[in-house]
């Protein structure tokens, strides 16, 4: 595969994978309201639903994941109510400083991780961003050795993409020292939470 074969589709990757969306906004509340390990975990669960995609996509399986669709409209609605009922919990929850929030534990991250994963296994966009992307990028054929270049590249953009938004977070959360001013970032971030979770339920 071509260098600029591979420039074009981390170009083209990059542009979906940083702009606004359920995702990005779900990664910097997390990190603001539970540390920058919580938005790494969405983060990371993202990344494996993405390369689950890649895969499918790249050797042809599309239309199997569209004949799965009760699986996928299930995973969507899941992550979905996942992140409303985080939305609930943060727009609820007392104020409490960010250096004296625990922040979450190993086990904790595991569910914030497995989130990350439902949400874009049942993102009817992912699919179709790959089925659009993939035949004028790379055409017909696609070897292992394309597929795992391919995957560098979504790591490696998605790494600089995630690591951006905890960094913002991360900067955010260290300004906060009044309950008053967490109270409403709680609540923004919860109300962020709550409308992502509508947009994947709705999202057709």
């Amino acid at each position: 595969m071509e260098f600029t074969t591979l420039l074009a589709f981390a170009a083209a990757f990059f542009g979906f994978a940083a702009s606004p969306g359920p995702d990005n906004m779900t990664i910097i509340a997390r990190t603001i309201t539970h540390g920058a390990a919580s938005g790494f975990a969405y983060g990371a669960g993202t990344v494996v639903g993405i390369l689950m995609f890649l895969t499918l996509a790249a050797f042809g399986l599309s239309i199997i994941a569209s004949e799965m669709s009760m699986v996928m409209t299930v995973l969507r609605y899941a992550g979905a109510a996942y992140l409303v009922w985080m939305g609930i919990r943060l727009w609820t929850a007392e104020p409490v400083v960010p250096q004296l929030q625990p922040t979450a534990s190993q086990r904790g991250l595991l569910p914030v991780f497995m989130a990350g994963i439902a949400l874009n296994l049942g993102n009817p966009k992912m699919p179709l961003f790959y089925v659009a992307l993939l035949p004028n990028v790379v055409g017909a054929s696609l070897t292992l050795d394309h597929l795992a270049a391919l995957a560098a590249i979504v790591i490696a953009v998605e790494i600089v993409v995630i690591s951006g938004h905890v960094a913002l977070a991360v900067r955010a959360r260290s300004l906060l020292r009044q309950p008053h001013i967490v109270r409403r970032v709680n609540r923004t971030a919860g109300g962020v939470m709550i409308g992502s979770g509508i947009v994947v339920a709705t999202a057709r």
